[in-house]
């Protein structure tokens, strides 16, 4: 089941012997933790609340606590968070814990009354061949805790801030989403933030949005690819400036714009063979949203301003890594030859 419709369940309905958890998305995650402590009324020091991180601990010792008596819980029940199953997927790590699964096995045919086991697997899939995620999925409750779509995480994301009492205007309340990612884990820590803020006047501005959720790598490239295509020179400069104040390297950043030039061509050409957003990022194996914004940015300019500069940036990565040419010096150069070639 959907994230939504596990909460209201773990809310109102009797608990399972056994959920799985499984998804990456960390907020839904600790949402769902959170609902289970509320309903049994458990504290994080409670006797009968126990954690295991299957990447130190066996499970065969979970499974011990599982059928162990509870003894304050509020509806008799033991609650025990079962972390990390990476034995649930086909990834292989090493300096882990090797697993025996028979007791595991044995419970889950046979799991005890009086404790709530939830399974917890962070990732995007399942190894749906091995023997135990078959039968822990064909045992517990399972609840889905995937990033949402482009559509449903945005109007997530605008429930909760209307939800906060905050009050930001249109322009505002997209550059929260911008800044944020239209990620829901970042969106409510931020959030959180905002609030704390703003206190009895509730109002957040653009300007004190920026100011208090800072501009992410990947945001200032974005704005420095900008200034690059549209000829801003000082701007491209004074920002690039200030990347370096703040200890990234001229090579990496070289390195991150030929990665954003490549996504706006090959985006380009994708749209003029008629493809749409979703159908773009499921070619390309990149987040819709970044597609997105992406599919915005190359409306602007020809296919040979993306070009010229994309491989400007490919020789400049050349000849700073054969020493033919100081890095910072090219790159200020670049920046004078995209403003001449605008």
């Amino acid at each position: 089941m959907d994230t939504q419709s596990a909460l209201q369940a773990i809310k109102e309905e009797t608990l399972a012997p056994i959920y799985l958890v499984f998804g990456t998305e960390n907020y839904l995650i600790d949402k769902i933790k959170a609902a289970f402590l509320n309903r049994l009324q458990l504290q994080k020091d409670d006797l009968d609340l126990v954690f295991f991180d299957m990447e130190e601990d066996l499970v065969n010792v979970a499974v011990a606590e599982a059928e162990a008596l509870p003894l304050f819980s509020v509806e008799d029940k033991r609650l025990v968070f079962v972390e990390n199953c990476f034995f649930l997927t086909a990834e292989k790590k090493t300096n882990l814990p090797e697993h025996d699964f028979t007791d595991l096995l044995a419970y889950l045919n046979h799991p005890s009354e009086t404790a709530v086991m939830v399974f917890f697997a962070p990732y995007e899939k399942l190894d749906e061949r091995k023997k135990i995620t078959k039968a822990l999925k064909k045992q517990a409750v399972l609840i889905e805790a995937q990033p949402l779509s482009e559509k449903a995480a945005e109007d997530y994301i605008k429930r909760s801030v209307e939800a906060s009492g905050l009050v930001m205007d249109r322009q505002t309340l997209a550059l929260f989403i911008q800044l944020t990612d239209l990620d829901i884990t970042k969106s409510m820590n931020e959030l959180n933030k905002l609030q704390l803020y703003a206190g009895a006047k509730k109002e957040i501005s653009q300007s004190e949005l920026l100011a208090l959720i800072p501009k992410s790598l990947d945001h200032n490239l974005f704005d420095l690819t900008d200034h690059l295509l549209q000829g801003r020179t000082e701007q491209a400069l004074r920002l690039y400036q200030d990347l370096l104040l703040q200890g990234e390297e001229t090579i990496k950043l070289n390195a991150v714009l030929i990665s954003q030039l490549r996504l706006f061509l090959q985006t380009q050409i994708l749209m003029k063979l008629g493809y749409q957003q979703s159908n773009i990022a499921k070619s390309l194996g990149v987040h819709p949203y970044r597609i997105k914004l992406a599919m915005q940015q190359v409306r602007k300019f020809s296919p040979k301003r993306l070009q010229q500069l994309y491989d400007r940036l490919i020789e400049n990565d050349y000849l700073v890594k054969t020493g033919k040419m100081d890095k910072e010096l090219l790159f200020e150069l670049t920046v004078l030859e995209a403003a001449d070639h605008f």
